[in-house]
């Protein structure tokens, strides 16, 4: 599942090609690491690396799933562990928060899930069933985006009970369904596939249900797939996480989002820190195996995670999130080294 693919590109360059390098990576997901025929889901760590508490040589491999939305930071993450240990492979596949939960992390297969929302009951039966016990990690906070094509000229914001009489089931045909000074045209829609946190989540405040949708819209989970349907159509809407917008900003236009103050307020890393961009701003997740930690070079690949969920250079400004607090870093940091001492 190793990948290195996009390891040293831009992060323009980078973000553009995580789509499709995200499938890529989840076709060969258990087959490309290990000429052994091992697929590296429990990795061969035997060093003791210099990164969160080793000091050390480490080597071995790095399984991770999960959500479009973290799947950049997750990149970044591996692009900056791994020119520090060149002998830790670590594969990166953007399957969705769901998918990767589903198909991957609970059965056995990943030792990292990456998630845009909590793991949800379901999901944690699925992995107790399958032995697999795992830990919680706030790695950032984002900001969801909802946007439209630079010549929608009739939108600037938009309200919440707007967005549900477009996105809920049987929703809106026409622009001037929702408001009657917009144009007589049709909503062409893209947004999160069933399987993504973010569709969890934008249903759940948007809608008012978690999962609860029209169905007729373009899904996906390539965060690119988005951008490009927005920015070839006047007429379309979409949603996505905040960094994939930041780094399209010439291509659409994000919508300010009233919450029903009145104040529209428009996305961005300063209002999501805030507290002002209500009800799309939300916290964002990994989710590392417990009998993965137990490999040395895992274990301190999530400490690097952990400690590196403050910088700003990386999180805010490589990737585009909100960064954890000092305070925040330190109490995840020490129940994360309670759950590798399990």
């Amino acid at each position: 599942m190793a990948d290195d693919s996009t390891r040293g590109i831009s992060r323009r360059k980078f973000i553009a090609a995580s789509g499709t390098v995200g499938a890529l990576t989840l076709a060969g997901c258990t087959q490309q690491n290990d000429p052994s025929g091992d697929n590296g889901s429990g990795g061969n760590g035997s060093g003791n690396g210099t990164d969160g508490g080793s000091d050390g040589k480490l080597s071995g491999n790095i399984d991770i799933a999960g959500s479009s939305t973290v799947f950049p930071l997750a990149q970044a993450l591996k692009e900056s562990f791994t020119k520090k240990h060149p002998d830790v492979k670590i594969a990166v596949s953007s399957t969705g928060s769901g998918g990767g939960f589903q198909n991957y992390f609970c059965v056995g297969k990943t030792d990292f899930n990456n998630a845009s929302r909590p793991i949800q009951k379901s999901e944690k039966q699925l992995c107790k069933e399958n032995g697999v016990d795992w830990h919680e990690i706030k790695v950032a906070t984002d900001a969801v985006t909802v946007i439209v094509n630079p010549e929608a000229d009739w939108i600037d914001s938009i309200t919440v009970d707007e967005l549900k009489q477009i996105w809920k089931p049987n929703g809106a045909d026409k622009w001037s369904d929702v408001n009657p000074d917009w144009p007589d045209e049709p909503l062409n829609l893209f947004g999160a596939a069933e399987t993504s946190g973010t569709f969890d989540y934008f249903t759940e405040v948007i809608v008012g249900e978690e999962g609860k949708s029209r169905k007729d819209y373009s899904k996906t989970e390539k965060d690119n797939q988005i951008i490009q349907g927005v920015a070839s159509d006047k007429y379309a809407m979409g949603y996505l996480g905040f960094a994939y917008y930041s780094e399209n900003k010439e291509r659409v236009k994000a919508l300010a989002i009233d919450n029903g103050s009145g104040e529209p307020v428009k996305p961005s890393i300063e209002t999501a820190k805030s507290g002002k961009y209500k009800p799309l701003a939300r916290p964002l997740f990994t989710y590392p195996k417990i009998e993965s930690l137990k490999e040395e070079h895992i274990a301190a690949f999530a400490r690097y995670w952990v400690e590196q969920s403050t910088s700003k250079e990386l999180v805010a400004e490589r990737v585009g999130y909100v960064p954890n607090s000092e305070e925040e870093m330190k109490e995840q940091l020490k129940q994360l080294n309670e759950a590798i001492q399990q």
